[in-house]
C-alpha cells in the first residue's frame, strides 16, 4: 500500500496493512503490475473487461460499505454473488507484461458466506498474446472462511512474449456470498510454493504419428500437484508419464496419438495447487502431411507388353522435401501389387500380359516416420489388343412398345473379342414428317445380355445396328428395321384453333396434332359455359360432350346462349386412347334486345300540335344488360322511300335535332333514356322541349308528319346491337290552329307592329342611301332582291302606317283592316312550305342560341333587310305585341 490516508495517524495507516503487504515493504522487491486497491484498480491500471457480464466492486477503507462486519477491514476488490444469476462472471485484467527474467505472482483472496455456503469460483486466466482465453490454470471453489488466503502464479512466457492476468469470479447456485482478492504483488524472485516451467520447445511430426510434449519444471514437492498439458482452444491433456529427475525438478510427458492437420495448436503445461500454479510457454505442434501426387501419372506409350509413363510428380498434396519416388501398379482384376523404385521422371514397366488393364500410382516419400504419402491418383491403361475376329450376328428383338425397343444379343468372348476390354454399341436413326430425323449410338454393358432403346417416338420406323470396338478396330452388324408402337396423340395445336362467334351458335375448326403417334380414330370436343354478359344465363351446367370421325376437323355447336363464353375442351384419340386435351375460349355475340310487340297497338297516349305522347315498353335483353333507350323522330318526306322497305335497320349513329337541321339528315334522336329510367311501361312526351341525356327533345312542327320509333340498346365491350320497332305516327296538319285574337289587343298589338316596322325601315332606307351614294348602281344580293323592292316595301308600310293613325278615332274599322292584313300576312307564311320556314321550332333553337345569320368578316355588306310581307326565303320572328321578316340576301 502507498501513503494516500494521510489523514489518519501513521499508526493506523500501518495497522491497516496486511502482513503481506508489510513483507513485500521491507523486502522492497515490488515490480510494475501490483495493487494494493487503496486508490482503486484504475490507480494500478487494472481494467475491466468489456464483455463480461458484471464488474468487480472497489471496497475502500476509507469510505463506508455496505458489507457484514465480519468482512475484514482495508481496501480491496470484491464480488457479492447474491446480486448475479449463476454462470454470470466478472473479470478484472491485469496490464499486459513481459517476463524478461523470472518473476513470480501472489495475491490474497477469500471466498465468505455466513451460512457457509459456497459463493462461486475465483479462477485464474492466462492470456498470450492478445490470443483467445484457454481454461484457467489456478481456481478455487467453495467456503474458504473470512480470513484472507495466499497463492502464487509462476508464469513462464518469455521475451518478447507478452501476457495477461486475468481473475474471474464465477457466480455459483448458491449465490450468497462474497468473493475478494486483495495485495496483488509482481515480485522479481522465483515462487515459493509454484513450480517454473523451463521453455517448451515445438514438435513437429508426421499426420497420423503420434506427438509428444515433454514439460520440465523447478520446485519443491512440484510432483505432487496436478499437471495437464492445455490446448490454446481450451482443450486439456492428461499427464501421460511423470519422472523426478532430482529434488527440485521433474518431467512430465503428453501424448497425442496419430495427430492430423486439425490437431496443429499452441499447447502449454499447466501444475496447480491449493497454493498457486504455474504455468509455461506456448508450444507449437507441427504436423506435417507426407506428400502425395495431384494428378496421376501420364502414359507416353503403349505396347503389347509394355507401358511407358511419366511420374508427374512435381505437382503435391502435403509437405516436402522428396527423398524417394516409387512406382506402384497391379491388374485392376487381380490383386498382387508391384513397387519399383524411379530415379528418373520417366519408367518403362516390362514383361506385361496383353490386351489387359492395369492400375498405376506414384508413392512420394519426405524425412521422418511415417513420410511416406498415400498413392496419388491412379493411371488406368491397358495394353494393346487384337481387332476382333468377326461381326456380331442379326440383333433380336426382344419387345416392341410406343417408345422403347428392347434387343438381345449373342454372348461375346475372348475368341471373338479378341480383347479383355471392348464396348458394345447399339447405333439408331429414323425419319418422322416434316423433314425431322434424328440418330444416335448408345454404349452397351457388354455383361448385360438385353438392352433397352428408349425415348423412341412412336409408330416409327427405327432402323438398329450393332457395333463391336476394341481399342484396334470395330465390326458392325447388318441393320434390322421395326415399327415401335401406337401411342396416345400430342395435343391439338393451340394455334390451330379458330372460333367463328355468332349470336347462338359458334363454328370451331382445328388441325390434326403435330404428333399423332399413330392413326387418329376420332376427336372429342367437351364444352361448357365460364361466364356471361346475361346474368340471367346459368353457368353452372355440367360440360357437353361432342365427338367427331378421325377426318372431321370441324363442328358447329347450335342452342348457345348469347354474350357467353364457352370452354372447349378437344383431344384426339387412337387405339391407344386419348392424348392431352387443347383447351380454347370463345363468346358468342351479343343479340339485339326483343322490344315489345307494337304491332296492332296504339302506343299513342295523347297528341298536340307539336308534342305527342306514347307508352314506352320495357325490352328484354338477350346476352348482355341493356344500356340505353332512344326515342327516334324521322320526318315524313313524300320524296324519300318508306322506313318499311328497310324495317330491319335501326338508326345506329345518334343525330341531335341541331345536327340534322344542318346536314339535313331525315331524323333525329329526340331522347336518350338509362335503363334504370324504364323499369315498367311509362309515358314519354315527344317534343316536350327537354333534354335528355344531351339530345334535345323540341317540339314538332305542326305541318309536318312524323314516325316515332323507340329502340333498345346492348353494348358491351366493343359489341353494340340494337333493336327498333315504331310505336306511332304523327300526322301532318292540314291547316294552322285557329287562333282567335282578344279584339281589346288587337288593334294595341297592330299599332306596334306597323310603329316598328316603319322604324326598322326607316334605318334600312338611310343605309341603302349611303350605299347608292358610294357604289353609283343598284345591288342585289343573293336572291336577287333590289332595292326598289325595299322602296316599295316601305311605302306599302307606311300606308298602313298613316291608315292606322287617320283612323284611331274609328276604332272598330282599323280592327277590322288590321286584322285582313295579319291574315294575309300569316296566309303568306303558310305558302312557304320548306324545312326551315315550316318548322317554328328552328325559331326556338335560334332564340335560345343567340342565332344569327350575319355573315363573318364582311362589315360592308348588309346580311339581311327587311322586305315586303311577299318576299322569299322569311324567317318570321314575333311576339304579343310586334311582327316583322327578315330575309336573307
Amino acid at each position: 500500500m502507498d501513503s494516500a490516508a494521510t489523514a489518519l495517524p501513521a499508526f493506523v495507516a500501518l495497522l491497516l496493512l496486511s502482513p503481506w503487504s508489510l513483507l513485500g515493504l521491507a523486502q522492497g522487491q515490488f515490480s510494475a503490475g501490483g495493487c494494493t486497491f487503496d486508490d482503486g484498480p484504475g490507480a494500478c491500471d487494472y481494467h475491466q473487461d468489456l464483455y463480461d457480464d458484471f464488474e468487480w466492486v472497489h471496497v475502500s477503507a476509507q469510505e463506508p460499505h455496505y458489507l457484514p462486519p465480519e468482512m475484514p477491514q482495508g481496501s480491496y476488490m470484491i464480488v457479492d454473488s447474491s446480486d448475479h444469476d449463476p454462470g454470470e462472471k466478472a473479470r478484472l485484467q491485469l496490464p499486459t507484461m513481459k517476463e524478461n527474467d523470472t518473476h513470480c505472482i501472489d495475491f490474497s483472496y477469500l471466498l465468505y458466506s455466513q451460512k457457509g455456503l459456497s459463493p462461486g469460483t475465483l479462477n485464474i486466466l492466462v492470456r498470450v498474446n492478445k490470443g483467445p482465453l484457454a481454461n484457467p490454470i489456478w481456481n478455487v471453489t467453495g467456503f474458504t472462511g473470512r480470513d484472507w488466503l495466499r497463492a502464487e502464479l509462476a508464469v513462464s512466457t518469455f521475451w518478447p512474449n507478452e501476457y495477461q492476468v486475468i481473475f474471474e469470479a464465477e457466480v455459483s447456485g448458491g449465490r450468497s456470498g462474497y468473493i475478494a482478492i486483495d495485495d496483488i504483488q509482481v515480485l522479481s524472485y522465483p515462487c515459493d510454493k509454484s513450480p517454473h516451467f523451463l521453455r517448451l520447445g515445438d514438435v513437429e511430426v508426421n499426420a497420423g504419428q503420434n506427438a509428444t510434449f515433454q514439460c520440465i519444471a523447478t520446485g519443491r514437492d512440484a510432483v505432487h500437484n496436478k499437471l495437464w498439458l492445455q490446448r490454446r482452444n481450451g482443450e486439456d491433456i492428461p499427464v501421460a508419464q511423470t519422472k523426478n529427475i532430482n529434488h527440485r525438478r521433474f518431467a512430465a510427458s503428453f501424448r497425442l496419438q496419430e495427430v492430423t492437420k486439425t490437431d496443429q495448436d499452441l499447447y502449454r503445461c499447466v501444475t496447480q495447487s491449493e497454493r498457486g500454479s504455474g504455468v509455461s510457454n506456448f508450444a507449437q505442434l507441427i504436423v506435417r502431411e507426407p506428400p502425395r501426387p495431384i494428378a496421376p501419372p501420364q502414359l507416353l506409350g503403349v505396347g503389347p507388353t509394355y507401358l511407358l509413363i511419366q511420374l508427374n510428380a512435381n505437382s503435391i498434396i502435403g509437405d516436402g522435401p522428396i527423398i524417394l519416388k516409387e512406382v506402384e501398379y497391379r491388374m485392376t482384376s487381380g490383386s498382387w501389387t508391384e513397387t519399383h523404385a524411379v530415379n528418373a521422371p520417366t519408367y518403362k514397366l516390362w514383361h506385361l500380359d496383353p490386351d489387359t488393364e492395369y492400375e498405376i500410382r506414384v508413392l512420394l516419400t519426405r524425412p521422418g516416420e511415417g513420410g511416406t504419402g498415400l498413392p496419388g491418383p491412379p493411371l488406368i491403361t491397358r495394353t494393346k489388343c487384337a481387332e476382333p475376329m468377326r461381326t456380331p450376328k442379326t440383333l433380336k428383338i426382344a419387345e416392341i412398345q410406343a417408345r422403347r425397343i428392347a434387343v438381345d444379343w449373342e454372348s461375346l468372348g475372348y475368341n471373338i473379342t479378341r480383347c479383355h476390354t471392348f464396348n458394345v454399341t447399339i447405333c439408331y436413326h429414323y425419319f418422322r414428317g416434316h423433314n425431322e430425323s434424328k440418330a444416335d449410338c448408345l454404349d452397351m454393358d457388354p455383361k448385360a445380355p438385353q438392352h433397352v432403346v428408349s425415348h423412341l417416338p412412336p409408330f416409327t420406323n427405327v432402323s438398329l445396328k450393332m457395333i463391336l470396338t476394341n481399342p484396334e478396330g470395330r465390326k458392325e452388324s447388318e441393320e434390322t428395321v421395326i415399327q415401335t408402337d401406337e401411342d396416345v396423340p400430342g395435343p391439338v395445336p393451340v394455334k390451330s384453333l379458330q372460333g367463328t362467334s355468332f349470336e347462338n351458335k359458334i363454328f370451331l375448326n382445328w388441325k390434326e396434332p403435330v404428333e399423332p403417334n399413330g392413326i387418329i380414330t376420332q376427336y372429342e370436343v367437351s364444352y361448357s359455359s365460364i361466364r356471361s354478359f346475361d346474368p340471367a344465363v346459368p353457368v353452372a351446367g355440367p360440360p357437353q360432350t361432342v365427338s367427331n370421325l378421325w377426318n372431321s376437323t370441324h363442328h358447329v355447336f347450335m342452342h348457345l346462349h348469347p354474350g357467353t363464353t364457352y370452354q372447349f375442351l378437344i383431344r384426339a384419340s387412337t387405339v391407344k386412347g386419348f392424348g392431352p386435351a387443347t383447351a380454347i375460349n370463345v363468346t358468342t355475340n351479343i343479340s339485339a334486345p326483343t322490344l315489345p310487340d307494337y304491332e296492332g297497338v296504339d302506343a299513342s297516349l295523347n297528341e298536340t300540335a307539336t308534342t305527342i305522347t306514347v307508352l314506352l315498353r320495357p325490352a328484354q335483353a338477350k346476352g348482355a344488360p341493356i344500356s340505353a333507350y332512344q326515342i327516334v323522330v324521322e320526318e315524313l318526306h313524300p320524296h324519300r322511300t318508306k322506313r318499311e322497305a328497310r324495317a330491319m335497320e335501326c338508326y345506329q349513329v345518334p343525330v341531335t335535332y341541331q345536327s340534322a337541321m344542318s346536314g339535313g339528315a331525315p331524323y333525329y334522336f329526340a331522347a336518350e333514356l338509362p335503363p334504370g329510367n324504364l323499369p315498367e311501361p311509362a309515358p314519354f312526351t315527344v317534343g316536350d322541349n327537354r333534354t335528355y341525356q344531351g339530345f334535345w327533345n323540341p317540339p314538332l312542327a305542326p305541318r309536318k308528319g312524323y314516325n316515332i320509333y323507340f329502340q333498345a340498346m346492348s353494348s358491351v365491350e366493343k359489341e353494340t346491337k340494337t333493336q327498333c320497332v315504331r310505336i306511332a305516327t304523327k300526322a301532318a296538319a292540314t291547316e294552322e290552329p285557329e287562333v282567335i285574337p282578344d279584339p281589346a289587343k288587337q288593334t294595341d298589338r297592330v299599332v306596334k307592329i306597323a310603329g316598328i316596322s316603319a322604324g326598322i325601315l326607316v334605318f334600312i332606307l338611310l343605309l341603302l342611301v349611303v350605299i347608292l351614294i358610294v357604289k353609283k348602281r343598284y345591288i342585289c344580293w343573293r336572291r336577287h332582291i333590289c332595292i326598289r323592292n325595299i322602296r316599295r316595301s316601305y311605302y306599302s308600310y307606311s300606308y298602313y302606317l298613316k291608315l292606322a293613325k287617320k283612323r284611331k278615332d274609328a276604332m272598330g274599322n282599323t280592327r277590322q283592316e288590321m286584322t285582313h292584313m295579319v291574315n294575309a300576312m300569316d296566309r303568306s307564311y303558310a305558302d312557304q312550305s320548306t324545312l326551315h320556314a315550316e318548322d317554328p321550332l328552328s325559331i326556338t333553337f335560334m332564340d335560345q342560341h343567340n342565332f344569327s345569320p350575319r355573315l363573318p368578316n364582311d362589315p360592308l355588306v348588309p346580311t339581311a333587310v327587311l322586305v315586303p310581307i311577299t318576299g322569299r326565303k322569311n324567317v318570321y320572328h314575333g311576339d304579343n305585341n310586334s311582327f316583322f321578316a327578315i330575309s336573307y340576301l
